[in-house]
């Protein structure tokens, strides 16, 4: 495996919400949630993220969530403009929340974001500069939309980027699929929940 860099990793935790994530009344995207299930997404992030806290990992949350106005929306795109239409995804709505067994800790900050990306229009990157990350760990869902819009800005912008295969899921298993083994190796390492838990690990060995 790779040695991580010098300097502070951090966990990236992207729009694991009870909409995307889990089956009952605030769901948005069934396929997407059944494949969270099928793949046991959340039970392998819970693990990866007890690790990462362990070894006092930098963990941000980072979730879709907008103000009463829809107007901090950074993505105006066709897609986007179900949202203010249909009042969804709200901060404070229920489907928004992130799901219970991935609960950020009071000293863990999490970030609203109007678009997909985890980078464009929040304080993502100077948060992680100021604490000294140079390596990031993504995880979340979907993996062709938030994981590898967000690992492109990251490598970008000067960090190494640990892409999580099994901390993923996409509403699709084939572009799930060509992400990891086509398009996200070109400018991130991709490895399993036990690799990276290792990695961890051994950082505070």
């Amino acid at each position: 495996m790779t040695e991580t860099p010098p300097g502070r990793t951090a966990l990236l935790m992207l729009d694991y919400q009870v909409a995307l994530c889990e089956q009952g009344e605030h769901l948005r995207m069934p396929a997407l949630a059944e494949q969270v299930a099928e793949r046991g997404v959340l039970a392998t992030a819970e693990k990866v993220l007890t690790a990462a806290r362990d070894a006092d990992a930098y963990v941000v949350h980072v979730r879709l969530a907008f103000d009463p106005s829809y107007e901090l929306r950074t993505n105006r795109s066709a897609r986007f403009d179900a949202y203010p239409r249909e009042r969804a995804m709200l901060a404070t709505a229920p489907g928004a929340q992130i799901v219970s067994p991935l609960a950020p800790l009071p000293a863990e900050p999490v970030l609203d974001k109007g678009g997909v990306g985890a980078f464009n229009g929040t304080p993502l990157l100077q948060m992680l500069l100021g604490a000294g990350v140079r390596h990031v760990v993504l995880g979340g869902v979907a993996t062709n939309l938030v994981v590898e819009s967000t690992a492109r800005y990251a490598v970008d912008s000067g960090l190494q980027v640990t892409v999580v295969e099994d901390m993923c899921a996409s509403f699709d298993p084939e572009l799930h699929d060509i992400a990891m083994t086509r398009i996200l190796p070109m400018f991130a390492a991709v490895r399993t929940a036990d690799e990276t838990i290792a990695e961890l690990s051994r950082r505070t060995a």
